[in-house]
């Protein structure tokens, strides 16, 4: 392979942080990559003329929140440096207040938030507010996970907790019914989800943190939060991000809990994630990484020993599978339909692959539908039927749906 057009990359790396990628995970770049380590405190202008003098074109790494005010100055000052992520779309990394105001801006669906400077106003607000409430610490070291955030189910609890805790300001959510009483992590690349997973508190607890004792289950993750992590992924401008993602058990709408670029990833994904950076800075000259979608069901089947093999791998030449296009369309839809027999949906699910109307079909037990029949309010027990689309097929696929 010519290295002729390779740019020069570099990874960010700073002291006490955690390096979220090495030499391992871009297997087979032909150049030397170059390491630039910030040492905190006034170290700002000797990091720049590291990077000059090095003449490395591309930065890669995560900034964590308290750097990150120190690194947008570096950027301007190398305004030929790419960096990645950008400093731009690490902006949600900073802080839990600018993780709101992204999803504002950008009009993605978050819980009720209020952020409160005047500790005053914040406590009038506590006094009336809908409980229960979850707290967090608004500002710090990214990747703490949850032991900055509470749950409070009255104004007397949040009192307590403000007044030991100290936080300022008052960051304060309405608390989301979660169905299932679990969250979602998904992890994209490239704005494609590649791994999904339901989080499940652990006993006694309400926190869904896997840290702190909580399950996982691959399975059945629905598609609207696959739909809102894409919409904060390409809102972002993102490489490579990840979305905690809360389900309300009443309504089913899907909300953004947490986002980010810095997150707790598996050594597959970070190494997936240098395969997608790698073919992004070679002008496609190395293969584009294909994770199918829903791919990661099968991950919760599969020991932990050969998991950790997952790295070792490298995928074929990328050709668009059927989902994958969807992904990728700015076109896609999912009609959905109930049935009350499995053997009935299996079917149509089959039949509809087959005829090409639908390139995936979930079929979600456990559905309970009240309808009014005969001016009674009924109530059954249903299976959920989700099929992936365009728009160019979802009415010829609601007409088949009909006549089946």
């Amino acid at each position: 392979m010519s290295t002729n057009k390779l740019p020069k990359i570099g990874f960010v790396y700073l002291d006490y942080v955690m390096r979220f990628f090495d030499y391992s995970n871009f297997k087979g770049w032909p150049e030397k990559i170059e390491e630039v380590t910030y040492h905190w405190k006034n170290d700002k202008d000797r990091f720049i003329k590291e990077v000059k003098r090095k003449k490395i074109e591309v930065l890669i790494g995560n900034i964590p929140a308290t750097a990150y005010e120190t690194f947008r100055d570096i950027a301007k000052a190398l305004p030929e440096v790419r960096f990645i992520p950008s400093i731009e779309t690490q902006f949600s990394n900073k802080s839990k207040e600018n993780v709101t105001i992204f999803c504002e801006k950008h009009g993605i669906p978050i819980p009720k938030t209020r952020i409160f400077y005047d500790l005053a106003k914040g406590d009038e607000y506590l006094k009336s507010c809908f409980y229960p409430q979850i707290v967090k610490r608004s500002y710090g070291a990214s990747n703490y996970g949850g032991y900055f955030v509470h749950k409070v189910d009255n104004y007397k609890e949040a009192r307590a907790l403000f007044d030991k805790k100290k936080y300022n300001p008052i960051y304060t959510q309405d608390a989301i019914p979660l169905k299932d009483s679990g969250d979602i992590r998904v992890m994209l690349i490239g704005h494609k989800p590649i791994c999904a997973f339901w989080r499940y508190s652990g006993d006694g607890e309400w926190i869904t943190n896997t840290s702190q004792g909580g399950d996982m289950n691959y399975n059945n993750v629905p598609m609207s939060a696959l739909e809102v992590a894409v919409q904060a992924s390409k809102a972002a401008k993102a490489e490579f991000w990840a979305c905690d993602i809360g389900i309300d058990e009443n309504t089913g709408k899907a909300y953004i809990i947490e986002c980010a670029t810095a997150f707790a990833a598996f050594p597959y994904v970070r190494d997936w994630i240098c395969q997608y950076l790698m073919w992004d800075l070679s002008n496609g000259k190395f293969r584009l990484p294909h994770v199918p979608l829903f791919s990661w069901e099968e991950l919760g089947k599969m020991d932990p020993a050969i998991l950790r093999t997952l790295r070792h791998l490298y995928f074929s030449k990328y050709t668009p599978s059927a989902d994958g296009e969807i992904y990728m369309s700015e076109s896609f839809c999912v009609v959905t339909t109930t049935i009350d027999d499995v053997k009935i949906a299996r079917a149509l699910a089959e039949s509809v692959i087959e005829a090409h109307l639908s390139a995936c079909v979930q079929i979600i037990p456990g559905v309970t539908s009240y309808f009014q029949w005969q001016d009674k309010i009924e109530m059954s027990q249903e299976l959920l039927l989700q099929f992936k689309t365009t728009e160019q097929c979802a009415e010829k696929l609601m007409q088949y749906i009909k006549k089946s």
